[in-house]
């Protein structure tokens, strides 16, 4: 820490000399000044610590100067002590009304001197650690005004990314720990396509109070395997659920997922259906998966983007949600043939039973496509998948 600066202010050079000489033994750094006018461009040029200023001098007299010195704002707080050989007691007031902080008479005495210049330093020091916290406060509170604009902002788009991938994947795309999903890409995924049977003769006799109940309970079910197995939710349509597989978060076993997922979610439905059978409402579940290469990326404008894909997959899957009966699950000759590798990589893994569904003439289809109908897993019971 440098040593403090003393602006010494006197029209006589002995006066001056002797101050000077004082305060450089004791450590200090010296400045000096031959008139008033002379003290007010040294202090604007570079504020000293504290200030010894005369009162008797030419021109601009001691008072004079300490009045300026206060009328900047930057020097509010500037120590000054008033040095005068006049009647101490008959100047203090012109002093204090000035804004002196303290008086020395002369002749100088050492002792005095340095315990008024010591003492006020100590006070200006203590205003400037005051000072020098304030703005370190300011700053930090601009700083955590920042941290607690970009945490609102990133919740924002935690909770917009949440509607398509699960949290941790959200969360890793914002750190920089995945790629951007919004943007245009290619890659083969896995498609699950699922719907209610039974849901359009449900809503023509139902009110809509007890329909927003069953499409809720359907999917917060069926939303909550989406999750557990990773997958991406492309949208909701009534009762319609599209969900992929391998993007934006690769994934080695895809259609294996995709198919215990599906084999999960029509276990669940069987229990909402005997639930809502009781309240009189025929509903099942039929789903179709297939596997293929698609077009990803943000769909929308400006304010309103959704996640979609685009791709001769997404229409397999769709239509053959459509040929599945409720409680079937109908998946393509890939998926078929992904898992069917699967399992027999697998020693003593989950094995599901796997049956030709036949040729379905699929609309959009120039050709048939064989299907396959996924029973469940070959240890269990029948009802299991049905």
């Amino acid at each position: 820490m440098s040593a403090a600066a003393i602006l010494i202010v006197d029209d006589v050079d002995r006066n001056v000399r002797l101050l000077a000489g004082i305060l450089q033994a004791r450590g200090f750094r010296t400045r000096t000044a031959d008139s008033g006018e002379a003290a007010l461009r040294c202090i604007a040029a570079e504020p000293p610590d504290l200030v010894l200023l005369d009162v008797m001098m030419p021109g601009m007299n001691g008072y004079d100067v300490c009045r300026a010195i206060r009328a900047d704002p930057s020097c509010a707080v500037l120590p000054v002590v008033l040095v005068t050989a006049l009647d101490p007691e008959q100047e203090r007031v012109k002093g204090l009304e000035a804004g002196a902080d303290d008086f020395l008479s002369k002749p100088i005495h050492q002792a005095e001197l340095m315990a008024r210049v010591r003492s006020l330093l100590r006070v200006k020091s203590l205003y400037d650690e005051v000072q020098r916290q304030r703005l370190e406060l300011q700053a930090w509170n601009r700083t955590l005004e920042q941290r607690v604009e970009e945490g609102v902002r990133q919740l924002e788009r935690v909770s917009r990314l949440k509607r398509f991938f699960s949290p941790a994947l959200a969360e890793a795309i914002l750190a920089g720990g995945a790629d951007d999903p919004l943007r245009s890409h290619r890659c083969e995924i896995t498609v699950v396509f699922l719907d209610l049977r039974g849901f359009t003769a449900f809503t023509e006799t139902s009110d809509p109070e007890e329909v927003m109940g069953v499409l809720g309970q359907y999917h917060a079910a069926m939303g909550r395997l989406v999750l557990v197995h990773e997958g991406t939710l492309e949208r909701f349509s009534g009762d319609g659920m599209m969900i992929f597989f391998n993007d934006p978060q690769p994934l080695p076993d895809a259609p294996e997922r995709a198919v215990r997922m599906a084999i999960e979610m029509q276990r669940a439905m069987m229990v909402l259906s005997t639930q809502w059978r009781r309240r009189g409402y025929d509903l099942h579940m039929g789903i179709g998966i297939a596997q293929g290469f698609a077009t990803l990326g943000g769909i929308g404008f400006d304010g309103r983007i959704d996640y979609g894909a685009i791709g001769t997959v997404t229409n397999l899957a769709a239509r053959l949600c459509g040929e599945a009966a409720g409680g079937e699950i109908l998946i393509s000759p890939r998926v078929r043939a992904a898992v069917q590798e699967a399992q027999d990589k697998e020693v003593g893994g989950v094995r599901w039973r796997i049956e030709d569904a036949g040729e379905l003439d699929l609309k959009g289809f120039h050709r048939k496509v064989r299907a396959a109908r996924v029973l469940g897993v070959a240890s269990g019971d029948v009802n299991d998948a049905d």
